[in-house]
């Protein structure tokens, strides 16, 4: 069961993550750098989903670490997420209908894990 703090910021992170997206899509010359923080916003809604953030931070940082890499597909995902993260934050040049798409999936995919984990539909709170 998750309490309502978590579940209160799980899915204030989610609404922020669509608004940075539908800004991203208004605001052309500001679209990279609203996507990246869409999928960040995206990243913690899961992250406070599964449990205290800060901890879940450490144990991907661990995880990234190891070798041979962990079997674990919930773990695979987020480490992938991070690596996403990463990556777009790290480009310089941009490729933003690719980079939008992938935010979006991101977005849709954490809209996913908050409902099921809150067991709240997000469509209620838009």
């Amino acid at each position: 069961m998750m309490d309502e703090y978590r579940k209160g910021w799980a899915l204030r992170y989610l609404r922020e993550a669509k608004a940075e997206l539908e800004a991203a899509r208004k605001i052309p010359y500001m679209a990279p750098s609203l996507v990246i923080e869409a999928i960040r916003k995206a990243r913690n809604a899961i992250y406070y989903s599964l449990g205290e953030p800060a901890f879940i931070e450490i144990l991907i940082r661990e995880e990234v670490m190891k070798n041979p890499a962990t079997n674990d597909s919930v773990l695979k995902f987020l480490i992938e997420i991070e690596t996403i993260v990463q990556q777009i934050s790290q480009m310089e040049e941009v490729n933003g209908d690719a980079m939008m798409k992938q935010a979006d999936s991101i977005v849709d995919i954490a809209t996913d894990i908050v409902e099921t984990l809150t067991q709240e539909k997000f469509e209620s709170f838009s």
